[in-house]
């Protein structure tokens, strides 16, 4: 382990507005178990009072011994480069993006996710089971998946928590950038996220495939479980034509990316028809529960 001066970890996170999400999530991740991290926020132009709170979680978090760096931009400059900003800012020997509408059920999440990335030098990306906050904890990533024609399909989507077929870690595709972890070197060796998928979607497949295309492994991490509220960052965002990013930056991604995804046995496109769950308000949602 670094030594306690230089956290090992760098966790990474944007906020775009969307102020109870961010307190309810960012709040929890207090409750980590992890000798030495910080937490890096890049605020992309808030308005609804985030940037005035961000302070005051940095004073709770440094008092509990995390300490807390704040990037805050004027206006919303996309999610890469804002995330980039980040990775720019971040000390740690591996780096952690964490959107703001994860919150914590495992608290040794970062442990965990650095022992397996420590297991084999290979592995360049690892990421946990995202699950739903509500019960019965459904299933709301376990890896992605994408078709021989380029339709991404998030495995396990709507499943029980305890699905057998998604209770193993397993080498994957892609993983999504609501929560996974990667080596620093990685970094230095591909680059950050393409700005080219400003201001949002697709940025992190594209991400984990040229990682692939590298020769790192990108794995996904069962025993390790985070809540995922879902599309809190991109669809809850006014400002943001979510179904045309969609389309024109997964037009962008198949360009570049076809001569590996048609290759890869993937599933059949009828298999990654999107299941649609339906939302609850944060109102809703009571004491979440966390485990390790």
């Amino acid at each position: 382990m670094m030594s306690e001066s230089i956290p090992a970890v760098s966790v990474v996170t944007l906020t775009h507005n969307k102020l109870a999400y961010t307190q309810r999530c960012l709040g929890s991740w207090l409750n980590t178990r992890f000798p030495a991290w910080e937490i890096i926020v890049v605020d992309n132009g808030s308005q609804d009072g985030t940037r005035e709170w961000l302070p005051e979680f940095r004073s709770r978090a440094q008092a509990a011994g995390v300490p807390v760096e704040l990037l805050l931009n004027e206006g919303n400059i996309g999610c890469s480069t804002a995330r980039n900003q980040g990775l720019a800012a971040a000390r740690g020997r591996f780096f952690v993006f964490v959107d703001n509408d994860v919150a914590l059920r495992s608290r040794d999440w970062l442990t965990r996710l650095a022992e397996r990335l420590e297991e084999d030098a290979a592995r360049g990306i690892v990421g946990p089971k995202l699950v739903y906050p509500f019960p019965p904890h459904a299933i709301q990533c376990a890896g992605v998946a994408v078709s021989p024609s380029g339709r991404v399909q998030f495995r396990g989507r709507g499943e029980t928590r305890d699905n057998p077929r998604f209770a193993a870690a397993e080498n994957v595709q892609s993983l999504i950038s609501a929560c996974f972890m990667f080596r620093r070197e990685l970094v230095d060796r591909i680059g950050g996220l393409d700005e080219a998928f400003n201001p949002v979607e697709y940025e992190d497949i594209d991400f984990c495939y040229r990682a692939r295309a590298e020769g790192y492994t990108v794995l996904y991490e069962p025993d390790v479980e985070m809540y995922h509220f879902e599309s809190v960052t991109t669809a809850g965002t006014e400002s943001l034509p979510n179904t045309y990013l969609i389309i024109k930056h997964g037009l962008l991604f198949k360009e570049r990316w076809r001569h590996m995804f048609s290759v890869e046995g993937g599933p059949p496109d009828e298999a990654t028809r999107w299941r649609r769950i339906p939302a609850r308000p944060l109102s809703e949602i009571g004491e979440l529960e966390e485990i390790g």
